[in-house]
């Protein structure tokens, strides 16, 4: 006799692809009502994530993209704890506080020999910026009440190329004025001589930025603290600086350990750095550390004891995952002075090679600098036939994603390509994407030229006596790129229609 048996309508095939789940779109709007397998589940998400960018391609990004394979085991094991329950996790908590005092060292804190830095772990620079503008606030604040003065109307002074996400986040939220010092062309940062003109008794401090979002560059923030203590002299006031180091915190004291922009100025009471940019960690860490324990407001911090025990807290979050905060000492502890050192200077080096690669084609001008955060950003030298927003999106087709932008007022009429180089951007990856923007380049040039009055200044209509009126139209900074990259594609379908003949 032959035993068999029919197979249940719960039965699930071992193969994914032959079961029933991937004839169903996945779930959009609603949660679904019947559990599915776990194979099932990942591989479906798997599949629909492949459609993602490469992150080791996204040039436009300056966060880690890659650790080694021992941290991120250490990731993994941590994963699950709470950073803030300092009495379950004692180790995690004092990881945070090495890691603390170590960067506050690296930035040359006035600190003794068991004297133990003030700062704290942040999601990232964004949190880490609001617990320093906050700072600052407070304390201006408190003077002004002590002297019996008007306290309603903070400003901040930075220059127009600082991170809008992180500093007019912290503006509108906390109600602070943003005084903004305009760009020029071929001066891409803020001016110190303009800044501290427009420094009042309101400003609870000048923001510097030491490597720009735009081009990389590093304000000068030595000479910026000189005009300061001047002014302050003469005014009587004591307006203080932070820096804003997010991208060349962990980079300038290694390539350049001579630059003063850190405590070693008196005038700068706090710095923030990102240890998920070039701190070398993946996303989700910022640190934010203080000169002394007087610059920061002690009606700042709370304390909260329902986790067993007292615990000083000063974020804007509270529970989160402990991983990278481990993950920020591994590599601390991991490289060293000398492992940054050699990251940085391998950075430096591909920039130079990437810089060198499309100085040889003769199309473009760099706009980015040599000393600064590593990388290249540049422009087309004649943008009449084509734009740098064609170029971003063409690149896409080999896989790189190189964004295109327009700078800030009062530069912006230039539009600008960036690359920046990061730890795991190797030589051979810097020669390959000079020969794609090549490619790209000739492609374009074989392209008819796109309309330029149609797109960037308006269109050309009739009359009913037959003349043409032209009739200016402005776009914002959003339609030009999005007209023009339709543009290219009408173009492009065009082409394909009439098997290349134009």
């Amino acid at each position: 006799m032959v035993l068999s048996h029919a197979a249940s309508n719960t039965d699930v095939s071992h193969s994914t692809f032959a079961s029933p789940y991937v004839r169903t779109s996945l779930p959009r709007f609603k949660m679904p009502g019947n559990s599915i397998p776990n194979e099932a589940a990942y591989q479906m998400m798997h599949d629909e994530l492949m459609l993602d960018g490469n992150s080791r391609l996204n040039l436009a990004s300056f966060l880690t993209t890659w650790m080694e394979p021992e941290c991120d085991k250490l990731i993994m094991a941590s994963i699950n704890k709470n950073y803030v329950e300092k009495h379950a996790y004692p180790i995690t908590t004092e990881l945070q506080n090495r890691c603390v005092n170590m960067i506050a060292n690296l930035f040359n804190a006035p600190l003794g020999e068991t004297e133990t830095a003030v700062g704290v772990g942040t999601v990232g620079s964004s949190e880490a910026i609001m617990l320093a503008g906050l700072a600052f606030k407070r304390k201006w604040q408190n003077k002004r009440k002590e002297k019996g003065k008007p306290f309603d109307k903070p400003n901040i002074v930075t220059g127009a190329n600082v991170d809008e996400v992180c500093w007019e986040k912290f503006a509108r939220y906390f109600e602070v004025e943003l005084k903004e010092v305009k760009l020029s062309e071929g001066y891409y940062v803020m001016d110190p001589e303009k800044a501290v003109e427009m420094v009042d008794e309101n400003t609870i401090c000048v923001a510097a930025i030491l490597g720009s979002t735009l081009n990389g560059e590093f304000e000068d923030v030595k000479l910026l603290n000189d005009l300061l203590v001047l002014k302050n002299k003469e005014t009587g006031w004591d307006t203080p600086i932070h820096v804003d180091a997010a991208s060349g915190g962990f980079i300038a004291p290694f390539l350049y350990p001579e630059l003063e922009w850190d405590f070693r100025l008196p005038l700068v009471k706090s710095i923030n750095v990102s240890g998920h940019k070039y701190g070398l960690v993946y996303e989700g860490i910022g640190w934010v550390v203080w000169r002394t324990k007087e610059d920061l407001p002690e009606e700042l911090i709370f304390h909260v004891n329902y986790l067993g025990v007292d615990q000083p807290t000063f974020t804007l979050n509270f529970s989160k995952g402990s991983s990278q905060v481990i993950a920020q000492y591994y590599q601390l502890i991991r490289l060293g002075h000398e492992g940054y050192r050699n990251v940085m200077e391998n950075c430096r080096e591909n920039m130079i090679v990437l810089r060198e690669g499309l100085e040889k084609t003769e199309k473009f001008n760099i706009i980015s600098k040599d000393e600064g955060v590593p990388l290249v950003a540049f422009s087309l030298k004649d943008s009449s036939s084509h734009t740098e927003f064609e170029i971003s999106h063409m690149l896409r087709r080999y896989g790189w994603i190189v964004p295109a932008y327009t700078m800030p007022p009062n530069a912006q009429h230039i539009t600008v390509l960036r690359v920046v180089i990061r730890e795991d951007f190797s030589r051979t990856l810097a020669e390959r994407l000079v020969i794609d923007i090549d490619k790209v380049m000739r492609e374009l040039d074989e392209l008819p030229s796109r309309v330029v009055h149609k797109i960037s200044l308006g269109e050309e209509k009739s009359e009913a006596n037959g003349d043409k009126l032209r009739v200016t139209v402005k776009k914002s900074d959003m339609e030009m790129p999005r007209e023009i990259i339709n543009d290219w594609k009408k173009l492009v379908s065009d082409r394909k229609k009439t098997n290349g003949i134009c």
